[in-house]
């Protein structure tokens, strides 16, 4: 599963729209309002790791590193 519909797949997992997540990250953290702006940094994969991490927050999640085993990815 590439980024983009990884994204999308927490999104509506989470019964939210793609537009009511673009106001909750306006109103928390500042973002544009304006969904085609979200919709092509998902598009051009340009989502910046901190926005990832404000992302996964609105959407109840904490985003964690975990330690691949040895030889694997």
């Amino acid at each position: 599963m590439d980024i983009r519909n990884e994204i999308k797949f927490y999104i509506v997992r989470e019964g939210v729209t793609m537009t009511e997540i673009v106001k909750k990250l306006a109103d928390e953290y500042g973002w544009s309002k304006r969904a085609p702006n979200f919709f092509g940094k998902l598009q051009r994969g340009s989502l910046r790791y901190t926005e990832a991490v404000q992302l996964a927050g609105a959407l109840g999640y904490n985003l964690v590193w975990v330690k691949r085993g040895k030889g694997g990815r």
